[in-house]
């Protein structure tokens, strides 16, 4: 008898995680003005830092700070990643907002963050012959609050990461993750972490209140939006308020506090395998994580 040759167990199209789409095309013009926004320091009030500075899209979309402190003192809760924004339902950690726009809005509003407004960006921005420029360009009108949104938001939505190994996976490449991966998904699944983390974004589409069974970090907020678990692996420190430091700390004080197990360390070890294939690409180069950096960079 001929020896067979081994196979790998595929996607059977049914999966509860779907692939994270290609990004949709956008208004070209106005895609790289909202890019430029992104990384220009004048939206801040003291003109010392960007969105760039805590969201850094030349790494994992974040930082590697538990507490980034762009006015100077640490923020309340950790920096989510900008990557995949637009796949999740609400945003921030409390899930207070409902829309990109929504979002950069109270940033700049917030005097932790940006401490700053709509109106003092507005002004910086028609002072700058050239960004008029753009604006009318792009917009067909000077600068003005609505298309500092629109831009931003534009940019944002461009900000997704296909192509991570378990997608392809998913779309049946049964050789882009290993067996042992593919037994980490199976323990992900029958432990229950599935009923939270899934969809599109492996999460960012549900409330859930943490610690049910025990506490996990610290007490506020009580309901979180469930996070995303893309790029997880790039994205440390975890939790809202940053305080596991490793994957493997994160997925073994998960099952002590939201499932009320104490998780054996080949299945923290199959699980964080798993976890390490749903990193994706942006630009063509994997997600990376940040390097970690004394203070808050100025971008």
């Amino acid at each position: 008898m001929a020896a067979q040759t081994p196979t790998r167990e595929t996607s059977d199209g049914r999966e509860p995680i779907t692939p994270v789409p290609a990004p949709r095309a956008q208004d070209p013009q106005r895609l790289s003005l909202g890019e430029r926004l992104f990384s220009d320091r004048r939206l801040s009030h003291g003109n010392t830092h960007s969105c760039l500075s805590c969201h850094d899209i030349g790494s994992n979309g974040a930082s590697a700070n538990a507490h980034d402190t762009p006015e100077g003192r640490p923020a309340a809760l950790n920096t989510p990643t900008v990557f995949n924004v637009s796949l999740n339902f609400r945003l921030n950690w409390e899930g207070s907002i409902r829309s990109l726009e929504e979002g950069i809005e109270r940033s700049l509003n917030n005097p932790a963050i940006m401490a700053s407004s709509l109106d003092e960006a507005v002004k910086k921005l028609r002072a700058d012959p050239e960004m008029v420029n753009q604006f009318r360009a792009a917009y067909g009108q000077q600068p003005n609050a609505a298309a500092i949104l629109d831009a931003i938001a534009t940019f944002e939505r461009s900000l997704v990461t296909p192509g991570s190994r378990f997608d392809r996976w998913l779309m049946g490449e049964a050789y882009a993750i290993t067996p042992e991966e593919l037994s980490g998904y199976q323990v992900f699944k029958s432990l229950g972490c599935i009923t939270c983390h899934q969809g599109v974004n492996v999460g960012g589409n549900m409330f859930q209140r943490h610690g049910i069974f025990h506490p996990l970090g610290s007490r506020e907020p009580v309901v979180l939006r469930v996070p995303s678990l893309r790029n997880v692996a790039t994205t440390a420190p975890y939790f809202h308020d940053g305080s596991a430091a490793t994957l493997s700390e994160a997925v073994k004080s998960m099952g002590v506090a939201q499932l009320d197990r104490v998780l054996t360390d080949q299945q923290i070890s199959a699980i964080v395998a798993f976890l390490n294939t749903l990193t994706g690409t942006y630009r063509d180069q994997p997600v990376k994580p940040a390097v970690p950096r004394a203070g808050l960079g100025r971008p």
